[in-house]
C-alpha cells in the first residue's frame, strides 16, 4: 500500500491520506481491512453484503497520540482474542461519532454512538463494531501507560454522551485534530491538556465521578512542564529534573513510575517529538544537526527516539 501525504508548506502538520479510491474495486475491502489495522489495531473487518464499498482515513501522530480520521460505507468490526494475541497492542481508543451512528460491544456493555458521543474502546479486550449506515469518526489512539487512570475497571464500552462534559471533551479533541493541518506548533502545545482530559474523561467513564488531583500527580505535571522546557539541553538529567521542580529524586521517580512513564523515557519522547517538527520544517537540515539541537548525544539516539513518536526513521518521515 502507498499513501498519497500532503506535502504543504513547511509548517503543516505531516497528515497521511489513505482511500479506497485509489486501488482496483476487486481489491478495494482488503485494502480498506490493511489500512484499518495499520492505523489501529489487528481487527477483522467485514463490508456490508450490498452496494459498492468506499473508505477513507487521515492520520497524524502527535506526540505518540495518533489520530484518525474516517469516513466509510457500512462495516462490522471485531477484535478477537486471537488477534489481542498476535499483536499485544494495550492503547486506548477514543471513538468519537461525527456522522452516522456505530454500536458497540466490549466486556458485556453496549454503547450506542450518535452524532457528538464518545466511547472508549480497551485494546487488551475482544470488542465488536457495527455501522449500519455510512458514517464518519474521529479515532484518537493513545497508550494506557500515558494515562493514569489505565483501567475502565470493566466499564470498557462507555459512553460519554453527546451533551455535558464528554462533549466538551470531543469537541477538543475534534479542534485540536483540524488545528493540526496548520499550527502544528499550537497543537503541540495544546495536545498535554488533551492527554489530560481523556484522562479526566476515562476516570469518569470508569467511576462515575471526574478525577480528583492528587500530589502525586501535581508533581508528574511539573516534571512534564520542565522537561519539555529544557528537552534540548544536553545536560538534562534527574538530578536537574529534580532540583528544577523542588522535589527528590525519589519524589520524582515516584510521580514517574505511578504514571507509567520512566524520566528517560519521557525525556527521549520530547525530544522525539521535537525532532519531528524540526524535521518537517527544515527538510533540507542534516540529521546530526537535527540530534544536536534537540539534546541528542548523537545520531544513533535520534533515530531511536523518532522510531518511539512516529513509528518509522527521519528518512522514511521526510520522504512521506
Amino acid at each position: 500500500m502507498s499513501p498519497s501525504s500532503d506535502r504543504g508548506p513547511a509548517v503543516a502538520c505531516s497528515r497521511t491520506r489513505w482511500s479506497s479510491a485509489d486501488v482496483e474495486p476487486s481489491d478495494t475491502f482488503a485494502y480498506w481491512a490493511d489500512v484499518v489495522c495499520d492505523t489501529f489495531v489487528g481487527v477483522a473487518v467485514r463490508p456490508e453484503p450490498d452496494g459498492a464499498f468506499e473508505g477513507r482515513i487521515e492520520t497524524s501522530v502527535l506526540d505518540a497520540v495518533g489520530f484518525a480520521a474516517l469516513t466509510a460505507s457500512p462495516q462490522k468490526v471485531a477484535r478477537t482474542r486471537r488477534l489481542i494475541a498476535r499483536d499485544h497492542e494495550d492503547v486506548l481508543l477514543a471513538n468519537i461519532q461525527l456522522h452516522g451512528r456505530a454500536r458497540l460491544e466490549q466486556n458485556g456493555h453496549v454503547a450506542v454512538l450518535t452524532p457528538g458521543a464518545m466511547a472508549f474502546v480497551d485494546s487488551a479486550r475482544p470488542y465488536a463494531l457495527d455501522f449500519a449506515d455510512d458514517f464518519s469518526q474521529l479515532v484518537v489512539k493513545v497508550a494506557r501507560a500515558r494515562l493514569p487512570h489505565r483501567s475502565l475497571n470493566g466499564a470498557t464500552a462507555v459512553e460519554l454522551g453527546a451533551s455535558g462534559p464528554g462533549r466538551v471533551v470531543a469537541d477538543f479533541l475534534v479542534g485540536l485534530d483540524r488545528l493540526q493541518g496548520h499550527d502544528p506548533g499550537a497543537a503541540a502545545a495544546l495536545l498535554p491538556h488533551a492527554v489530560d482530559l481523556l484522562d479526566a474523561a476515562l476516570g469518569w467513564a470508569a467511576g462515575g465521578a471526574l478525577p480528583q488531583t492528587s500530589a502525586t500527580a501535581l508533581t508528574r505535571e511539573r516534571v512534564d512542564r520542565f522537561v519539555r522546557r529544557h528537552a534540548t539541553d544536553p545536560r538534562l538529567d534527574a538530578a536537574a529534573v529534580a532540583a528544577g521542580c523542588g522535589v527528590s529524586r525519589r519524589t520524582m521517580y515516584r510521580a514517574l513510575a505511578e504514571g507509567g512513564e520512566s524520566l528517560t523515557r519521557l525525556i527521549r519522547r520530547v525530544r522525539g517529538s521535537h525532532a519531528q517538527r524540526l524535521v518537517l520544517a527544515h527538510p533540507e537540515r542534516p540529521l546530526a544537526a537535527v540530534a544536536r539541537e534537540c539534546g541528542f548525544g548523537g545520531e544513533a539516539q535520534l533515530y531511536r527516539a523518532f522510531r518511539t513518536v512516529t513509528g518509522m526513521t527521519p528518512g522514511a518521515y521526510r520522504s512521506r
